[in-house]
């Protein structure tokens, strides 16, 4: 059993001799000790803000960093137009963070624009209302003509009805994150891939430490902890478990289909109420089209169906005629986080985020989870969870993200072997 007494230093444990010592900064002395589970893109901006905030932060992820849901969504940098008519409050935030973002890391974003094109009357029809949603929540979508869309655009179907400008960009899943990490780590935090979380200790109903397990030399480790935050996104059912915890997630895997050739150059979305395969993104030279969504109970058994990258390809073709004649560059799902159950797939539950204190539900004192959102948001639901984390530890510290410049992505590669 781990020792551990609060006010009074606890060492990091090693259970069996690691080949090799890291290198990383070291924190101020007495700084909260806060252990992060979870590489994606919102375990990295919560290590940049509680960093930021004075913590001593180690960061551990089972695999690569992004290889989980982060590496393998869309890649739309989402304006909130896609949410505004079902939840204004996302739509805004969706908003708030393309700005935000756009400032910080510009050399992870593409900033190109996007069209919602209607493809018949009932799209048609929609159009005003979502234009009104739009406009509400703070977007600036505008209406324009057919020509101009379609000499914005050259390769969309002629026959469309109507067309809708909104300020959607497309962003880079892993230099996105990537600057979050290298910042985080220029302050300090120690961030490590390939480091599974398999245990973690609860005593006198507080969790003390985490026990982790290096996949590539074998040895373990215990690392003393105040408090231990669930960034694992879907995975979180499992990582709760550790700790003697619980917390509504489903999690909802969605095909993508990538083809070659930039067949747009804006993100070009179906005009319509959300459904499957109402979204293409240009990403490099490749178009992508995206996605469906079904729940399942385990987000690793989440293969690919040949059915679903069939109608994602008859969905873009669509909006795109040739589409589905371009060679296919590559098909995979991601496994969206969603915040609560549902009994429809989870197409009921809101896409927007939760920061859990699990102590308040019977769970152990000093951990939390962060659930649901999207890529656009990461640094927002670090913000509402390092909030939580704060208030946890007894610590007052304000957010500072939203001002602080982010290391460039290609720092986090410097001094690295």
């Amino acid at each position: 059993m781990p020792v551990h007494a609060h006010g009074t230093e606890v060492r990091e444990t090693p259970l069996r001799a690691e080949p090799a010592a890291r290198t990383v900064a070291k924190p101020k002395p007495g700084s909260p000790r806060v252990v992060i589970i979870g590489g994606g893109g919102t375990g990295a901006a919560i290590a940049w803000d509680l960093v930021l905030r004075g913590c001593s932060v180690i960061l551990l992820e089972r695999g690569e960093l992004t290889s989980g849901t982060t590496g393998r969504h869309h890649g739309q940098m989402h304006c909130g137009a896609r949410y505004a008519v079902g939840d204004r409050s996302i739509a805004r935030e969706c908003m708030d963070e393309t700005r935000i973002l756009r400032r910080l890391v510009p050399d992870a974003i593409e900033y190109n624009g996007g069209l919602f094109v209607a493809l018949n009357d009932a799209d048609a029809d929609f159009a005003p209302t979502f234009i009104d949603a739009c406009l509400e929540a703070g977007i600036p979508a505008r209406e324009t003509s057919l020509a101009s869309a379609l000499s914005m655009e050259p390769n969309l179907i002629p026959t469309i009805r109507r067309a809708v400008w909104v300020p959607d960009g497309t962003l880079d899943a892993f230099r996105l994150p990537l600057a979050f990490f290298a910042s985080a780590r220029s302050r300090g935090a120690d961030i490590r891939a390939f480091t599974e979380v398999v245990g973690i200790d609860v005593e006198r109903g507080a969790v003390v430490s985490v026990l982790a397990l290096d996949r590539v030399s074998g040895s373990e480790c215990r690392l003393p902890a105040d408090l231990v935050v669930n960034a694992t996104g879907a995975w979180s059912t499992k990582t709760c478990a550790l700790a003697g915890a619980a917390i509504e997630v489903t999690p909802a895997p969605g095909t993508m289909v990538a083809v070659e050739g930039r067949l747009c150059n804006m993100v070009v979305s179906h005009l319509h109420p959300a459904g499957d395969g109402d979204i293409i993104v240009p990403q490099r030279n490749l178009s992508i089209i995206g996605s469906t969504q079904r729940s399942v109970d385990d987000p690793d058994d989440s293969a690919v169906r040949r059915d679903e990258v069939e109608a994602l390809l008859s969905y873009a073709d669509a909006m795109l005629p040739g589409f589905s004649s371009r060679p296919v560059h590559a098909a995979w799902t991601a496994a969206r986080p969603l915040a609560g159950r549902s009994g429809d797939e989870g197409r009921s539950i809101s896409r927007d985020f939760v920061a859990v204190d699990h102590e308040s539900s019977g769970g152990p004192k000093g951990f939390v989870s962060a659930i649901g959102g999207k890529a656009t948001v990461l640094r927002a639901m670090a913000e509402k969870t390092a909030d939580l984390a704060c208030t946890k530890l007894g610590l007052v510290s304000p957010c500072s993200t939203r001002e602080t410049p982010l290391s460039p992505y290609r720092d986090f590669f410097k001094g690295r072997d």
